[in-house]
């Protein structure tokens, strides 16, 4: 039995679905009924994280639990802290945190507020009793198609900073929750796995842009890194965001820095082929499927 925390998210969600097409026994636990309509052939369980009996009770049984669960300090720290707490009393054997991103160990601590989070938790982590596998993917390619603002159609450019040759690490978020779905139920998993479904630079991405969209699109210098994290330094201090926001502005551009200064790049080899039955997209299908809705 594989258990999903944070089921009712996007990630979350698509785990537990990939974990049902592979008939897998899957519990999916929920903070609320809010989504959990949506999936389909798992069982699912509400949970409190602030009663630790009855989460233990929730999770007894499984042979592995992942973690989707996604937000600040609250949630990242504490609430996997209570799940972890609770696998080990229910004596789980293995525990996939959320740590779905580009490789945070080796980041430079105070650079990017939520990938501090993550890795706070995996210091608590490291302390249990309990199999722990990472999985690392880089940046999210879904994101390419707006939600990282480097691709600039009206002006045909593709927006970098440093250097338009730094390779940065995109998977999709589909391709993430299928791989993660294998690892769960594989009880060999390693430490760490790191996948990628594209290497790319902006150099690269502006000449895939170009193919997907039929025109020429160039590479725009946009600054140095230390502009950049002079602007972040600017932006905390004059749009802060609303209190227990996950993604203000300036948090984007923190994860824009890491990216453009080459921090936390995946190591190789990509651990891709591991599992049979992940049908990996590429930057240019990705941004064809968007460019196609």
């Amino acid at each position: 039995m594989i258990i999903v925390a944070g089921a009712t998210g996007n990630l979350g969600g698509r785990i537990v679905r990939e974990l049902v097409e592979l008939k897998a026994p899957v519990v999916a636990l929920a903070r609320g009924a809010n989504g959990a309509d949506r999936l389909a052939g798992a069982k699912t369980r509400i949970v409190d994280y602030d009663d630790a009996s009855s989460l233990a009770r929730a999770v007894d049984g499984a042979s592995c639990i992942v973690s989707a669960l996604s937000g600040l300090e609250p949630v990242v720290v504490t609430a996997q802290r209570r799940l972890l707490d609770a696998a080990a009393q229910a004596r789980v054997p293995r525990f996939i945190p959320s740590d779905f991103a580009i490789d945070f160990r080796k980041i430079p601590r105070g650079t990017n507020r939520n990938l501090d989070l993550r890795a706070r938790f995996q210091a608590i982590a490291e302390q249990a009793d309990i199999r722990l596998t990472s999985i690392f993917n880089g940046a999210f390619m879904d994101m390419l198609s707006g939600t990282i603002p480097i691709i600039q159609h009206r002006l045909r450019r593709v927006l970098y900073w440093g250097s338009a040759d730094q390779p940065m690490d995109f998977t999709t978020i589909a391709n993430t929750a299928a791989f993660t779905a294998r690892a769960a139920l594989d009880p060999q998993s390693p430490r760490a796995l790191n996948i990628c479904g594209a290497r790319v630079s902006a150099r690269d991405l502006a000449e895939v842009v170009s193919r997907v969209r039929g025109r020429d699109y160039g590479v725009l210098p946009a600054g140095t890194i230390g502009m950049l994290d002079l602007i972040i330094g600017i932006a905390k201090r004059v749009a802060p965001g609303r209190t227990g926001e996950v993604y203000p502005a300036w948090q984007g551009m923190q994860y824009m820095k890491n990216l453009f200064a080459g921090e936390g790049m995946l190591d190789t080899p990509f651990d891709n082929d591991r599992y049979f039955g992940v049908a990996w997209t590429g930057v240019e299908d990705g941004l064809r499927q968007h460019a196609s809705r």
